[in-house]
Formats: C-alpha cells, structure tokens, sequence
C-alpha cells in the first residue's frame, strides 16, 4: 500500500508518500480501505512531535478517516465485509490501508460521501459535546453565543448545531468570505474579528447584556476580549489555540461575574485521554454519533468540505490548511 510514514520529528514538508507494508490486523479491530483522510492543524503538530499525544515512532500520521471494511477481526461483532463507515484511529489515516478498533467505527447514512464523512468524529462530535453537553457550554432556547472560527470545521459545525438547540448565534471571522459562508450556515449575527476589538460591537448586538456562552477555537488575545463579552453567569470553552497562543485567565473576572471556564479535549471519549477510556464511553458516544446523523438525514447539518486532494498532493493539502484560506474541512482522497 502507498501511505506517508513519520520516521522522525520533522516539518510536514519533509514528509514523502512510500511504499508500506499493510497494518496487521489484530481481534478487536477491522482493516479498512480508506477513501478519505481528514486534513487538520493538529496532524500539523502531530508530525513534529508538539501534539499532547506522540505516536511511537515510526507512525503514519492521521487520526479521522472514512471508507470500507475489507477485513474483521476475530473478535469483532457490530459489523461485516463491505460497510460503509467512518472512524477515529490513534494514527494510520494516511494510507490506503488503515486499522480502527470496532469501539472507535461508526457506521455511515448511504447518502453521506466519504469525504464529508471525516467531519463526524471530530468537527461535529466536538462542536456538539461542547454545546450540548451538562456540565460544558449546555447551550438552551434563546441564549446567546459568540462562536469564534466560525468558518472552519468545528466553527461551522458549531453554528449549526447551536441553531438546532434554538441558540442565537454571533459568528466571527476574518474576512467577509468567510462571514458570508457563517452566515449562510444560520449565523444571525457576524463580526469581523480580524483586529480583535470586537467586544463594542457584540455588547450592541446584545443590547449591552453580553453573550451566555463562548466557543473559542482561536485562543490568544480574542479569548480574553471574549471574558468581557460574557454576561453573569456565562460559559467559555477553549476548544483549540490556532492562533498559536493560549491565553492566561483573569480569575478575577471569573469571580466578579460568576464565570465558567470549561474545556473539551474530544480525544478523551476516542482513548487519547490520560487512561484509555474508550470502552467505558462507547455507549454514549455511540448515541452521540447516531443524533449527528440522523441530523444529517434531516437535512440539519451540512458538513463542508472546500478542498479535496490526493495521496500524491497530500502536503498541498497542508499547506492550504495552515494558510488559514481554506473554509469548512480539507480532505485527502485515495481514489
């Protein structure tokens, strides 16, 4: 099979597509034909070692991929030869040829194509985990939230979704392409955050009461402008630092108006977390899962995919990633 192997830290440039032995097939897993590969920031970091999780070396890089069952492991029961499904590995997307253990596969609606199958497990789990869950952002009928990135995966999906749970929903983004496309998923609001600065125009939006809740994929100094648009009682979730920089909390302003700081690594519910608890959040991220796509086969959720690229142009496909151009997922395709 042809796949990219990382066979030290390095820059995604650096990196070849090879010939590579197929992936051993152990009892609890199924072998899969890949047709798509989820392209991200984070695969960036993982390459270069600067991800929280670090594969042992030598490892083929990509955790969200989509295709068919062509093998099962003795062990396995929940699917057969032929389905359609995607899934979340701990690396291998990459490649033609990938493993997932049955915990992390999921089976996909007919009507959903591989490429914009990839935005399951991750734009889509994420943004609903944050937005519906207790405990995290817990979004209710008419509250306000600002949802920064909004053009991106998580970004755009968080849109949707905060429109399914009756939110009122301020987008930001960086140019006006990118507002017309937050827009054009049920944005009510969007503001051009470009600068930051943009806490005057949210608080006349919200008749100066601020926003319930905040979903920053961004982090730098936007999040801490985002503090002062919260109103009492109000929510903020890191969810990602694309702007390279994470923010350091004034607690006072946690204080003075009763603040929540929550946050959602995703990876903890797939087995990344600091044990592996996948099996024990199987059930409920399975139903997680099956409300995402029956939202897709209502017509709810839109995942966008602005770019698709073969195996051989894989580092283009970075690239357009990392330039911050792109909107909604960049996929990789292996027909």
């Amino acid at each position: 099979m042809k796949g990219v192997l990382v066979e030290e830290w390095t820059t995604f440039d650096k990196l070849q597509v090879k010939d590579l032995e197929e992936p051993t097939l152990s009892d609890n897993q199924v072998k899969i034909k890949v047709k798509a590969t989820g392209i991200s920031f984070a695969m960036n970091l993982f390459v270069q070692g600067k991800y929280q999780v670090r594969p042992p070396l030598p490892f083929i890089p990509g955790t969200e991929i989509a295709g068919e069952i062509i093998k099962l492991g003795s062990a396995t029961t929940r699917f057969k030869k032929g389905d359609r499904i995607c899934a979340v590995i701990d690396y291998g997307g990459l490649a033609e040829i990938a493993v997932a253990k049955e915990v992390n596969v999921y089976r996909i609606p007919d009507d959903l194509s591989y490429e914009r199958a990839i935005s399951f497990t991750n734009s889509y789990a994420t943004s609903f985990a944050a937005l519906g869950w207790p405990g995290l952002l817990n979004l209710k009928q008419s509250e306000w939230i600002l949802i920064h990135g909004a053009s991106g995966g998580v970004g755009l999906a968080a849109i949707e979704i905060a429109k399914i749970l009756g939110g009122q929903v301020i987008a930001t983004a960086g140019s006006s392409k990118k507002l017309e496309i937050a827009r054009s998923r049920g944005a009510d609001h969007v503001v051009n955050n470009r600068n930051n600065g943009f806490r005057d125009k949210i608080m006349e939006i919200t008749s100066s009461e601020g926003v319930n809740a905040v979903y920053d994929p961004i982090g730098g100094e936007g999040f801490n402008e985002s503090l002062r648009c919260l109103a009492p009682e109000g929510r903020i979730m890191p969810v990602g630092f694309a702007s390279g920089a994470i923010p350091q909390i004034a607690a006072n302003l946690l204080l003075v108006k009763n603040l929540t700081v929550c946050g959602l690594n995703m990876g903890l519910y797939f087995g990344w977390g600091p044990r592996d608890m996948r099996y024990h959040y199987e059930e409920k991220m399975r139903k997680h899962m099956e409300t995402l796509f029956n939202w897709f086969q209502e017509g709810l959720i839109n995942p966008t995919i602005s770019n698709c690229y073969s195996l051989a142009n894989f580092q283009t496909a970075m690239e357009e990633v990392l330039s911050r151009r792109s909107f909604g997922r960049i996929a990789v395709v292996m027909d």
